[in-house]
């Protein structure tokens, strides 16, 4: 790994307006002096447009009391290989973070041709763009998954372990993106990184995450499903950590380096990126539903037990996700810690004031 200076560069991030990519925005803007940040992303109706302008706002709102950085958003689709070769023409980023991405393991089983469009034609479309820069270029991080170790039974989840059977297209999807970066990285010496997010959480986060769908279902009185019967454990990861790995990542590309036979050892690398402590489902919607009570957001009369449904496991999910992070510690000095409640709190928080409840 070498280590590279984020300051006086221009970085590229897609899904700019996504949970994940509206967070390091704001966390770049605070950070770093004299970058340029450009932002693609699109709104399709995979969920209300409306979060994703909120977030831009929010984005807007910073970068006006930035007085070093500057950030310029295009609305657009990564899918389409002319609008992705058109932008990095004209920006030619020395820094790309590829966050944009259909995600779901869920809706992949109904829409499968969202992620064939997104994280395989649009992934394909950002590693050409990059080969075309050449030695410009200097980091290519992208957002893998938890999901590409599918139903491996050994916990917890290592960078080394065996991923060839994913359990849902999404995980596919996810697992051909570290393949094709590798070859890139191999045939054209692209330093690239590969980051497995697990369970990202927080305000203003995804709609369709299990988090979200349960607030919004107790607030209006709702029965929710609890899938496995309670016993699914996930490694919920507060969006704060996964931003500030993300931000230390970019920073630490891998090293290139000559092989034996004269050819690019494939500067490529792969983090978990998780708080590395399951916590069983049932737990962790009983602490969202004790937050939001104390929020307001539910009465203080609220009952959880006969709130909740016991279902068996929905297809395409896994029973755990547990993530060992002793090599992002290793390299990077860092482990996500952010407790549960404190999470859920601040997500609570948010909730309330924007949904104003």
């Amino acid at each position: 790994m070498q280590e590279i200076d984020l300051n006086h560069k221009t970085i590229l991030i897609t899904g700019a307006a996504g949970f994940i990519g509206a967070n390091l925005i704001l966390r770049l803007l605070s950070d770093i002096e004299d970058s340029t940040l450009i932002g693609i992303d699109n709104f399709n109706d995979y969920y209300d447009p409306a979060l994703k302008q909120y977030r831009l706002e929010k984005i807007y709102s910073a970068q006006a009391s930035s007085a070093s950085n500057k950030f310029r958003f295009i609305e657009g689709d990564i899918g389409d290989s002319s609008t992705v070769y058109s932008l990095f023409n004209t920006v030619a980023p020395s820094i790309v973070v590829n966050l944009a991405a259909q995600a779901g393991v869920r809706y992949s089983i109904t829409n499968p041709d969202a992620y064939i469009h997104s994280n395989l034609i649009g992934f394909y479309n950002i590693l050409e763009a990059c080969r075309s820069l050449g030695e410009h270029l200097e980091h290519l991080v992208y957002a893998s998954s938890s999901s590409v170790y599918g139903g491996n039974k050994k916990i917890p989840f290592q960078e080394s372990d065996f991923v060839d059977h994913p359990v849902s297209l999404y995980a596919a999807t996810k697992k051909s993106n570290e393949l094709l970066a590798h070859s890139y990285s191999k045939l054209y010496n692209i330093p690239s990184t590969g980051l497995r997010f697990f369970t990202v959480y927080g305000p203003a986060g995804r709609p369709d995450m299990a988090y979200f769908g349960f607030t919004d279902k107790l607030r209006r009185d709702e029965k929710i499903r609890i899938f496995n019967y309670g016993n699914c454990k996930r490694d919920f990861t507060y969006i704060d950590d996964i931003v500030e790995g993300v931000t230390r990542v970019m920073g630490g590309p891998p090293e290139k380096s000559t092989g034996e036979d004269g050819l690019p050892i494939p500067p490529y690398s792969i983090y978990n990126i998780g708080n590395s402590k399951p916590e069983n489902l049932m737990d962790f919607v009983r602490i969202l539903s004790e937050e939001l009570v104390l929020e307001g957001v539910l009465p203080e009369s609220f009952d959880f037990d006969s709130h909740r449904e016991l279902v068996p496991m929905q297809q395409g999910d896994v029973p755990i996700t547990y993530a060992d992070t002793n090599k992002l510690e290793m390299d990077f000095g860092f482990c996500p810690s952010t407790d549960l409640r404190t999470g859920l709190r601040a997500f609570a928080k948010w909730y309330k004031e924007y949904y104003k409840c």
